[in-house]
């Protein structure tokens, strides 16, 4: 068995999708991964194979064994040797592959993962040829893997270990004068050194007064922080086992106090924290919680402008999401992103701040062990 996953977690990952197929009444599903960070993650939860390069599909019928489909091209792109499906298959097409495969068995409607986002053009055309009825499947595909294992939890708690080690390396290194990259850059290098690899998508916000703007960048090397910045690192990665987690945390140059929005936003913040240990409960609606960790900001005349949050597991992004009107029930062991994006009126400040959150019987629970507030770049670490 590859990729340190025990026989019995793949049968339970397979019986959980199987029990939605036939729910359904679905024949098979096909699940699209590409090497674009955050949707590699289903193909590795399916199989066991990482993607380096290029796409893959995986094969799962109602009934009967899995397969694993690659571009011939992608022949040397990945280790092989770690899925373990024994049908490997490297065609030049793999859409008219799948296609034929349907037709050999009869199939008449054929769920697919990534119909939307990752699946190919060419392969969408093949598929569509003549194939079987294909029904775009992302919601029930994630929600039949939304509940963690134990196994999957130690290696959700094994991301957010090294997430949260790689903020403190952020903050230890933070100081006015130093340009954006070179503050993530001894994170990244520490993400890799943790087997991360290249599951990592870390992103900056920064602003000047004590405000951060709201757009997402890459860290430039050219921009020196000033003193009364605020900079927030978007810290997203996934570790050897290959979950996804976020963590961050603002961080106020200079020693300087956050301007009068950000202030006002981590009161919301504060409220949003206290919200959610409650909030995230089995029963609980998706709709309930974006209410309850969505009110302070609301309350304040605030925009949210990303998602509230979202199920997350080896797939950066998966369903249900935070939102209004989602009425998905929360189950235990559900693992969930939480980053209200706050924004000012005129546009111009925000405060955007993640954890990964654990549903629990009791309640949520924060995995990070990260205090709510902006730091200051002096704190340390809670076992110093």
């Amino acid at each position: 068995m590859g990729a340190d996953v025990s026989p019995a977690e793949v049968e339970r990952r397979y019986a959980n999708v199987r029990e939605a197929l036939a729910r359904d009444g679905l024949d098979a599903v096909i699940v699209s991964g590409s090497e674009y960070s955050g949707f590699e993650g289903a193909v590795r939860y399916m199989s066991g194979f990482v993607i380096v390069h290029r796409y893959a599909y995986m094969l799962l019928p109602l009934e009967g064994d899995p397969s694993i489909v690659f571009p011939v091209e992608a022949r040397y792109v990945g280790e092989h040797e770690k899925t373990w499906i024994d049908e490997q298959v490297f065609v030049d097409a793999p859409g008219a592959w799948l296609r034929d495969r349907a037709a050999d068995q009869g199939w008449g409607q054929v769920g697919v993962y990534g119909l939307d986002y990752v699946m190919t053009v060419r392969d969408y055309r093949a598929l569509a040829d003549d194939g079987p009825e294909l029904v775009p499947y992302d919601v029930e595909f994630d929600l039949a893997r939304a509940v963690k294992s134990g196994e999957e939890l130690a290696s959700v708690r094994d991301s957010v270990r090294i997430n949260a080690e790689g903020f403190w390396i952020f903050l230890d290194g933070f100081a006015a004068g130093r340009s954006e990259a070179e503050l993530l850059a001894p994170c990244e290098q520490y993400f890799v050194e943790q087997g991360c690899g290249r599951l990592t998508m870390d992103m900056v916000l920064v602003g000047e007064n004590g405000e951060a703007e709201p757009e997402f960048r890459i860290a430039s090397g050219e921009r020196r922080i000033r003193e009364g910045d605020l900079v927030l690192p978007s810290l997203e990665i996934a570790g050897p086992g290959g979950h996804w987690v976020e963590v961050s945390r603002a961080v106020a140059a200079g020693g300087g106090a956050p301007g009068s929005e950000a202030t006002r936003m981590l009161e919301a913040y504060e409220e949003y924290f206290e919200a959610a240990r409650s909030a995230l409960r089995p029963g609980a609606s998706a709709h309930d919680v974006h209410r309850a960790v969505s009110k302070g900001f609301s309350e304040r005349g605030y925009e949210l402008g990303h998602v509230t949050g979202h199920s997350i597991g080896m797939t950066m992004i998966e369903f249900p999401k935070i939102g209004e009107g989602v009425e998905t029930e929360l189950a235990e062991n559900m693992v969930f992103s939480m980053h209200p994006h706050a924004i000012s009126a005129d546009g111009h400040a925000c405060l955007y701040m993640q954890d990964t959150w654990l549903v629990t019987p009791d309640g949520g629970e924060p995995l990070a062990g990260l205090p709510m507030q902006i730091f200051e770049g002096s704190e340390s670490r809670p076992d110093d």
